[in-house]
């Protein structure tokens, strides 16, 4: 039996809800899969700012650092949003992500047949799109320094060395040949002088790979072709801000933020979580959609414990359930023969591992 160990960030808002309902799944490809996993919860966000006064408590770094994964939920909301800046919950993120030396972030795109028309996009459009972003999170501008603001003033400042945008264009290229071996790199060469050292980093790291088509594209044109022929990309590179955005404009081609997982790797532990916010506007009424974080587990098993029977489990699962006409409210107006909670999704995606 392999046996790993799992730090749990349940966050703020709904977090606690989808992460009980992933846990759930999880337990249950776990007793088919001859796996067992330890939960240790930990604070970070708007809690852990009530609780101690700090958005990510030493304790929470600590033990993040000695698990095996981390699965995350969701952190912030209004009641948080007056504080100073190094006190919010996305600050506290922000240093998680910096201390675990996470670099690379994984949010993979794909359609549901059964979900086609959720989307604002036509159904032409859609069908067979399955797309990889590939965004450098620890670099860019929203790290770089200096960075100040006054009353009159404020600014910050975009840096990449060679060296980080090498190792996350070498996560991109290693993504492609798992997939249809074509890279297509963002940037904006044009007008930024980073993105020059960008775009001449990529096309160095691509000789070592002669099997993958190297493409580049304009940040702006790509927000376009996102929407305009999605099916075009295989996997999408990108800085941190062109990626923060554009991730989260791929997501909607799904037609909801509620479905779509992410990974955060490339140092030794990673951090597993869904897209979505903390949406507390919706939290302990039973309506969110957990679907999200139980692919972002899935995500875990098979990027951090290597566990990829387990991880194929849960992602058949959830297609079958989806096929079967299964739906949480946000996807209730399509193809829904039975409008679950979020306790009666999770429930039935673990009977549906169970069986398969």
């Amino acid at each position: 039996m392999n046996r790993y160990n799992i730090a749990i960030i349940k966050g703020d808002g709904i977090g606690p809800e989808i992460v009980d309902e992933a846990i759930k799944v999880l337990d249950a490809v776990c007793s088919k899969e001859d796996i067992e996993l330890s939960y240790e919860e930990y604070l970070m966000g708007g809690n852990a700012y009530d609780v101690t006064g700090n958005p990510l408590p030493d304790e929470t770094v600590d033990g993040c650092k000695k698990s095996d994964a981390i699965l995350f939920g969701a952190i912030g909301g209004d009641k948080w949003d007056g504080l100073e800046r190094h006190l919010r919950p996305e600050s506290g993120l922000l240093r998680l992500r910096s201390e675990l030396g996470v670099y690379a972030n994984l949010r993979p795109t794909s359609v549901f047949d059964e979900l086609v028309d959720a989307s604002t996009i036509k159904p032409e459009v859609l069908k067979g799109v399955d797309l990889f972003v590939v965004r450098e999170l620890t670099g860019g501008i929203y790290f770089g320094q200096p960075r100040e603001k006054n009353a009159d003033m404020a600014f910050n400042t975009m840096v990449y060395t060679k060296e980080e945008i090498k190792r996350i264009a070498i996560v991109a290229f290693d993504s492609a040949m798992k997939r249809r071996k074509q890279v297509c790199s963002i940037d904006k060469a044009n007008v930024l002088e980073v993105s020059q050292l960008w775009r001449e980093t990529v096309e160095e790291v691509a000789k070592d790979y002669p099997e993958v088509t190297l493409s580049h594209m304009y940040v702006d044109n790509a927000a376009m072709q996102l929407v305009r022929n999605p099916r075009q990309f295989d996997v999408m590179l990108t800085g941190n801000i062109f990626g923060d955005i554009l991730s989260d404009e791929a997501s909607m081609i799904s037609g909801s933020i509620g479905l779509l997982p992410s990974a955060s790797v490339g140092g030794k532990v990673g951090l597993f979580e869904p897209i979505h916010g903390s949406a507390p506007d919706i939290a302990g009424q039973g309506i969110s959609n957990p679907i999200a974080t139980i692919m972002s587990a899935a995500m875990m098993l098979r990027f951090a414990l290597g566990e990829e029977s387990a991880a194929d489990r849960i992602e058949k699962a959830v297609a079958l359930v989806l096929k079967d006409g299964y739906r949480t409210k946000d996807l209730s107006d399509y193809g829904a023969k039975e409008v679950c909670s979020t306790t009666e999704i999770g429930s039935i995606i673990a009977d549906y591992v169970a069986k398969i």
